[in-house]
């Protein structure tokens, strides 16, 4: 998950709304056939083994071993959740909730230890090897996403994503996995940008022509926002299958003369020119900034529908954070009333495919390290062996899985335990 960096090139997007009403809904309610179910992680947030088998440092390894330490309680990803040799319990885990497919990351610097296509780590690719077949052999589905944060400390000590030759790495990495793993990976996620499923091909007016002004009353010679020739719109314009959102929140926004010289010049949020804040009567999680507010998820469908042509949409990320235990009532209710909000979208018209909770497991949730719990199963972080258990929001999606019903008096008997349904 994104933890504190709240701009991700997948697809978070904090519904900005205003007025609207709370979807209640407590009937049983049938799910459609069509729509898969899964959940996500992340390379780095579970599978350890930070310098093992041929790995090089990634930009997170870089910063959990800053000192003074930056991440509540010193927390690294150096073992995290132990999934590089833990995987055929997290397939096992997969099997018990009876899941369509599971999304997972790559680390780009298991897979090439150099950043570059000129030396590929046998080791790191048997590992993904081996979580691959082993999901498949249980028909479920991989799902795999090219970059979730884990950028190689070497590039990021050549720039990063400010180097335009970024463009050309991350090809050639791209290249290399789809030989490696596109034989049996069928659906995988890249960036996102508004300009691929916009019905002109760019960024949007309001975009460009904001930051144009503010970058020459900044001094710049030439926007901060690259243009895009028309060869390249041509390109980008509708090159995407689906596309990817995750979501889990809304922000109210609002603007008046407060909002200048409010944020940092330049950036984003000054940019942008709002000042957001949520509800204190919404729900809140164990992360600040994640309250519970269904109907933006609802409205938020709702606008990709009309703005974007209805194209394909899959929940690609979607949950709820705590600080631990087994009896997760709070997640339950979110993912029921989320569920619910997507099921109304649907009915509505919109084109959603794919769900995705986040998350499979508790894991390192960035700068909150293990602080904050958003894993259907319990990770035992004292445990050598990462011992994981089934929260009772687990037992609820399996259920709901299972008999392909949204039912908000559903209650599990835990005590009877988590086992694989074969049928």
């Amino acid at each position: 998950m994104f933890g504190a960096v709240r701009l991700v090139f997948l697809a978070f997007i904090l519904a900005v709304l205003a007025n609207s009403k709370k979807i209640s809904r407590h009937e049983a309610r049938k799910i459609p056939d069509h729509l898969l179910f899964g959940a996500a992680t992340a390379s780095y947030q579970i599978e350890g083994t930070w310098n093992e088998d041929g790995k090089s440092e990634n930009i997170w390894d870089r910063v959990s071993h800053r000192e003074p330490c930056v991440v509540d309680n010193c927390d690294t990803g150096d073992l995290a959740d132990d999934s590089y040799h833990q995987y055929k319990r997290d397939v096992e885990m997969m099997r018990e909730l009876g899941l369509d497919f599971y999304r997972f990351s790559l680390s780009w610097t298991r897979i090439l230890p150099t950043s570059f296509p000129d030396q590929i780590n046998e080791k790191g690719v048997q590992y993904y090897n081996n979580l691959i077949n082993e999901m498949l052999k249980y028909n479920i589905q991989p799902m795999v996403t090219l970059y979730h944060w884990d950028l190689p400390q070497k590039l990021q000590d050549l720039g990063g994503w400010t180097n335009p030759h970024i463009v050309d790495w991350f090809t050639d990495y791209s290249r290399v996995v789809f030989q490696l793993f596109g034989d049996r990976v069928k659906y995988w996620w890249g960036l996102y940008a508004n300009p691929i499923f916009s019905e002109f091909g760019d960024y949007p007016a309001v975009m460009k022509d904001r930051i144009a002004a503010k970058s020459k009353k900044q001094g710049f010679p030439r926007s901060r926002l690259p243009q895009f020739t028309p060869e390249e719109i041509d390109l980008i314009k509708g090159s995407s299958d689906f596309i990817g959102l995750n979501h889990y929140t809304t922000n109210i926004v609002y603007r008046n003369e407060s909002v200048y010289g409010y944020y940092s010049s330049p950036s984003f949020y000054d940019d942008i020119e709002v000042i957001s804040y949520q509800d204190s009567s919404w729900e809140s999680a164990a992360s600040n900034w994640l309250k519970s507010v269904p109907w933006g998820f609802y409205k938020l469908l709702t606008k990709i529908r009309e703005d974007y042509n209805n194209p394909p949409v899959f929940i690609t990320e979607n949950g709820f954070s705590t600080r631990g235990g087994l009896i997760d009532d709070d997640r339950v209710k979110y993912y029921r009333t989320y569920i619910d909000a997507m099921l109304d979208a649907i009915e509505d018209g919109s084109d959603i495919r794919v769900y995705a909770a986040w998350s499979l497991m508790d894991n390192f949730e960035w700068m909150r390290g293990y602080s904050e719990r958003f894993g259907l199963y319990e990770v035992d972080y004292e445990s050598p062996d990462r011992t994981r258990t089934p929260r009772k929001s687990a037992y609820v999606y399996k259920e709901m899985l299972r008999t392909r019903t949204l039912d908000y008096h559903y209650e599990p008997d835990m005590s009877l335990g988590m086992n694989v349904d074969d049928n």
